[in-house]
């Protein structure tokens, strides 16, 4: 066999058997090697962005790497802001890459590019394969990297010509996910003599922490010392409802987050980091720590996290079962103008039991924690690394690693239009995938954060760019085209009634839910 079999062959071995894919000339002997290796689905995504954060958030749900192709520095390079976003939400990537051929990359063809500092900003691991006899065993080294702990992107670049050259050893050694190391002793009695001191405490959750098992933990924890329960501002993928410990999340905005913690003398870190501002305002605090608060580490995401906050409920005698949790009702079925409380709430009234809610409304979901709270249980995926576009491709690489759920896109139209070629992919693929857009024609949050650093209201010239109006986008239009069922909601009851048929009917869909003003 070649070495793109030799490739993809040991990707199957490792159970990576998905590839999000935007491959280019250098990368067709693997295109082609997938008629050799058919365990591998190769996944077409019109863009490289699509295909990174597809991976993303194939790996959040499932647990496990996908891979992706992308065609040299620049197919990379379109890639890199999910690959970013992925990084930050330590997802493990399988991120391949094709390069000139070894002995053509002297010529400095048009396409040549530094793939090695592209890639190095997003990945935790990064080689370029030597040999056509290497690419077996460098692929299998990259699956071992993205797993960790801490799991990231692993990026293997592959030459055009060792795809081609025959590989006398074949496919790499198959790849298991490792177990995670148990925190020591000494962390889980710090954080347990802190939370036993009397002073106030908040715990600090983040990566498996929010999945069940932490969250049940957790409860125990705060429930016997006291401590504030507090969730990271953008989770990787928080468990919800359905009895679940119901987690305040940390503000986004640096003041909020300051007033949460406020009087906190102990801050304990299980899976999250210390909290910082998500940007520098001028004479307002990066450090979100409070004054005189000491921060403790119980557990880093390399670590097995859950086990240590069991281990801390067991030292803080917070034994036995989890309480029952009141997380308060359903909200009801909503009439009347279309607003984000009635957003929020057609979505807490109507969210099915085991859905996938992807999470990019950026400045219209202030009041979907509140009013999903109570729904039947379901999974919450964020905007990790703060970098736009990543919901629609998020959701579809969900839908391919969970097909048995339904996945709930949630979506803001600026920064939908980054990556709105996700659309095309869950069409082709016949995902299950939900997406309601929400229709403010402005980058709102660009509009709020304005004022925020001091720069004033702006005038009509600044105005202008962040408006998307002139014209207008025609979301329904757009996706129809491709290949979407579409449709438009002017209030609640609309909303509701478009948002119940879409969640019952197999396939993709998407709703323009309008806001107020337009």
């Amino acid at each position: 066999m070649n070495g793109a079999e030799a490739l993809l062959r040991t990707l199957t071995a490792s159970g990576v058997d998905v590839c999000f894919s935007n491959p280019g000339t250098s990368e067709m002997q693997s295109v082609a090697a997938l008629d050799r290796v058919p365990e591998l689905r190769g996944i077409l995504c019109l863009f490289e962005g699509v295909a990174t954060g597809a991976a993303d958030g194939f790996a959040r749900v499932a647990g496990r790497p996908a891979a992706t192709l992308l065609h040299l520095g620049p197919g990379l390079g379109n890639g890199i802001a999910n690959l970013h976003n992925a990084r930050r939400a330590q997802s493990p990537v399988v991120n391949v890459v094709g390069d000139h051929a070894t002995y053509h990359k002297r010529y400095d063809a048009p396409l040549e590019s530094d793939v090695a500092g592209l890639a190095r900003s997003v990945s935790r691991w990064f080689r370029t394969s030597a040999r056509a006899d290497d690419v077996g065993p460098d692929a299998a080294d990259a699956i071992r990297a993205a797993y960790g702990p801490p799991a990231g992107v692993a990026t293997l670049v592959l030459p055009a010509d060792l795809s081609w050259t025959e590989s006398s050893r074949g496919p790499g050694p198959a790849v298991r996910k490792p177990p995670l190391p148990r925190v020591a002793a000494e962390q889980v009695e710090d954080a347990a003599k802190a939370l036993r001191s009397g002073e106030p405490a908040a715990l600090l959750l983040g990566g498996a922490a929010l999945r069940p098992d932490g969250l049940g933990a957790a409860e125990r924890v705060g429930r016997t010392t006291g401590a504030k329960l507090v969730a990271e501002t953008f989770p990787t993928n928080m468990a919800r409802g359905g009895g679940l410990p119901p987690v305040e999340r940390l503000a986004y905005l640096g003041e909020m987050a300051l007033a949460q913690l406020d009087g906190v003398r102990h801050l304990v870190l299980a899976g999250a980091r210390a909290p910082v501002s998500f940007f520098a305002y001028p004479g307002l605090p990066s450090d979100l720590v409070p004054e005189g608060c000491t921060v403790h580490v119980l557990a880093t995401t390399a670590e097995d996290v859950a086990g240590a906050l069991d281990d801390l409920a067991e030292a803080v005698g917070a034994r036995g079962g989890n309480a029952p949790v009141d997380a308060g009702t359903v909200p009801d079925r909503p009439t009347g103008a279309l607003t984000p409380e009635t957003f929020a709430a057609a979505v807490g009234h109507l969210l099915p039991e085991g859905a996938v809610v992807v999470d990019e409304t950026v400045t219209s979901g202030v009041f979907l924690p509140e009013a999903t709270a109570a729904a039947p249980r379901h999974d919450w995926l964020t905007l990790t690394g703060g970098a736009i576009g990543d919901g629609l491709p998020l959701a579809t690489g969900a839908a391919v690693g969970a097909p048995d759920r339904r996945v709930l896109c949630l979506q803001a139209d600026g920064s939908a239009m980054y990556t709105i070629q996700s659309l095309w992919t869950q069409a082709r693929e016949g995902l299950d995938v939900t997406t309601v857009l929400l229709a403010n024609h402005s980058y709102a949050i660009l509009e709020f954060e304005l004022a925020r650093v001091g720069a004033g209201a702006g005038g009509d010239r600044a105005r202008a760019l962040l408006d998307l109006s002139r014209p207008d986008l025609d979301f329904v239009a757009i996706a129809r085209g491709m290949g979407v069922p579409a449709s438009t909601a002017r209030d609640a009851g609309e909303l509701a009634d478009e948002l119940e048929g879409a969640l019952a009917t197999p396939g993709p869909s998407l709703i323009e839910a309008v806001l107020p003003g337009r």
